[in-house]
């Protein structure tokens, strides 16, 4: 054993594209398959999200659109490389990547999510902000008046006029 390197489970992260030739039905079977392969070796699925078909940014064996799966999984780093293997050797998936992650610790996620809080809190505040000064940009606009200082016309005064033009008799 490593004195520097502890030994057991690492925290990692999958994001996979399975091609989108099968429907979403078959696509989540072999999400499903991927699931298995990490169970199987030991690991353990912490998240699970699915994020439907995309496009893709570019095209991938001649393909535009695929299936987007997240994992988060702990795993023994031998198990990894296996695993790594089985999902390079699978047709059904187009690209993949996995990531060694840290574990947050529970002050730090309720330090993001104060973080997130605020952050919220003040989109929330300039959109009111900026709603209100499109409020008064259309009512600076309606109050403005023409440089021969008469107010403008508005559209139920136009066409009464219009209306009365050509009602009128003597037209010709």
């Amino acid at each position: 054993m490593s004195k520097t390197k502890p030994s057991g489970a690492a925290h990692y992260e999958i994001l996979f594209v399975v091609s989108n030739r099968f429907t979403e039905d078959e696509a989540k079977t072999c999400i499903a398959k991927v699931e298995k392969l990490i169970t199987e070796s030991d690991g353990k699925i912490t998240l699970n999200e699915y994020w439907g078909k995309k496009k893709l940014a570019y095209p991938i064996k001649h393909e535009a659109y695929g299936y987007y799966q997240l994992f988060e999984f702990d795993l023994e780093g031998k198990e990894l490389a296996k695993l790594d293997e089985k999902l390079r050797l699978d047709h059904e998936i187009l690209r993949f990547i996995v990531i060694a992650k840290k574990l947050k610790s529970d002050e730090q996620l309720k330090k993001e999510e104060k973080i997130k809080a605020k952050i919220s809190k003040k989109q929330a505040e300039k959109e009111k902000e900026k709603k209100s000064q499109e409020v008064k940009q259309e009512e600076a606009k309606e109050s403005k008046t023409t440089k021969s200082g008469k107010a403008k016309a508005n559209i139920e005064s136009l066409d009464e006029k219009l209306e009365g033009i050509l009602n009128a008799d003597d037209l010709l």
